[in-house]
């Protein structure tokens, strides 16, 4: 059976449309992923529910995080360091584009 059939494989992945980027899909991910890891849904890449307390704590944290700085900023060494991040992630996904 090949990955694209089963949809398990990397190749199923690639043919999937990816929802557009705003912050409220981006939080609405992380919730998603909290509620997989707090057993509440099925995890939709293996079917299964699970509970794994310690990965449903982190995407809390991250989404508290995320609360957090929004209300309060960042700073400038975060800013600093999420630009260069970004600066670094963007060249590289550029030059992996390019040879393919």
């Amino acid at each position: 059976m090949s990955d694209k059939k089963c949809g398990c494989g990397s190749e199923y992945a690639k043919d999937m449309p990816l929802p557009e980027v705003t912050f409220s899909t981006f939080i609405m991910s992380l919730s998603s992923s909290a509620m997989v890891h707090l057993g509440e849904i099925a995890d939709p890449s293996t079917g299964k529910v699970q509970y794994s307390p310690m990965l449903a704590k982190h995407s809390i944290d991250v989404l508290a995080l995320l609360k957090d700085k929004i209300q309060n900023g960042m700073t400038a060494d975060e800013e600093r360091l999420l630009c260069d991040l970004l600066c670094n992630l963007r060249m590289k996904y550029v030059q992996k584009t390019k040879r393919s």
